[in-house]
């Protein structure tokens, strides 16, 4: 198949042990970040598989429809960047491996190095260090503090078990099966929102952004925290209402933040408010960015790219479309 590969900003898929599954396919892989249409179009019109990382590149109707070649789009897990109505209408196949039984545990590590470094200021002190001013500040103990999970998923779960590791007191806040879920491994939860948002001293959100979530982080919730706490998101930007984040750190509750995710990615403003506060630690997307996670997760992009050509796809999205195929 001519497969197509958008986004490998550092040609990192070619030096990774599962790329060779794609040998006997004629591959193209793009390193630039493109939304133009007109562009994509072009360049994706003789393709047959286009695999998606992640969320960085949307692929809606006006796409589809300007690509009559594409059969197949392989990606690995949830899918809102994708109209899934308009490629099953084109007769294009969406695999995508949902991995329900695994977290991403390199997200969860990066969410706990985020708060490790937003309480004891690590990124300050290494700048002061580099600057020949010795220390810069006092940060804070994590232990004995208490740590609110927004969201008791896959990762929200690892992360509650790292706060518990490292001596805090877990609260979460959630859907009533995600409380209840909580409690069954032994973490508290809130008795409130308001309660939530309070007297979490890190707050960490895991949730997923649909319509549902999007905006579910107010400027009301955010006033509600202390003035010490900081708010960690490695999930999605759009959680918070827009301008709320940026807003409440120059007010001063919560203290800080720890951000891995922008409204705009990749971005490339230097200007940009967040970055422009000495309360926030930030990190460009790297969540779910490390060779281990990578080779895991496309292992099954490529595999879901053979089975496809070997007329068996799997992990298919819009099964209606194979069940439109004559014979």
């Amino acid at each position: 198949m001519k497969v197509a590969i958008l986004d490998d900003w550092f040609d990192t898929l070619r030096t990774l042990d599962c790329f060779d599954r794609l040998a006997g396919h004629d591959v193209t892989v793009f390193h630039d970040h493109v939304e133009d249409v007109d562009l994509l179009a072009e360049r994706l019109r003789e393709h047959e598989a286009l695999v998606l990382i992640r969320e960085r590149t949307e692929v809606r109707a006006p796409l589809v429809e300007r690509l009559p070649r594409l059969r197949l789009i392989s990606q690995r897990s949830v899918y809102p960047h994708i109209d899934v109505d308009a490629c099953t209408r084109a007769g294009v196949v969406v695999s995508s491996n949902l991995h329900t039984d695994s977290p991403s545990y390199a997200t969860a590590e990066l969410t706990w190095g985020l708060i490790l470094a937003a309480m004891r200021q690590i990124p300050q002190q290494t700048q002061s260090l580099r600057a020949g001013t010795w220390q810069a500040g006092v940060g804070h103990t994590l232990r004995s503090r208490t740590l609110g999970i927004y969201g008791y998923g896959r990762i929200g779960a690892v992360v509650a078990g790292y706060g518990r590791a490292f001596g805090m007191r877990v609260q979460v806040w959630g859907r009533p099966e995600s409380l209840a879920r909580a409690a069954a491994d032994g973490h508290t939860p809130a008795p409130t929102r308001e309660a939530f948002f309070a007297t979490s001293d890190v707050l960490s959100l895991h949730l997923r952004l649909v319509d549902a979530t999007r905006g579910l982080v107010t400027a009301a919730d955010l006033a509600g925290m202390k003035p010490t706490a900081v708010l960690v998101n490695t999930s999605r930007a759009g959680l918070v209402e827009p301008g709320a984040l940026v807003a409440a750190l120059r007010a001063g509750r919560p203290g800080g933040a720890a951000v891995d995710v922008f409204e705009d990615e990749p971005l490339r403003d230097p200007e940009h408010p967040l970055l422009a506060l000495p309360n926030v630690v930030a990190t460009p997307h790297i969540g779910y960015v490390t060779r281990e996670e990578w080779d895991l997760q496309f292992a099954d992009v490529f595999d879901q790219i053979n089975a496809y050509a070997a007329g068996q796809p799997i992990n298919v999205i819009n099964p209606e479309v194979l069940r439109r195929r004559p014979g």
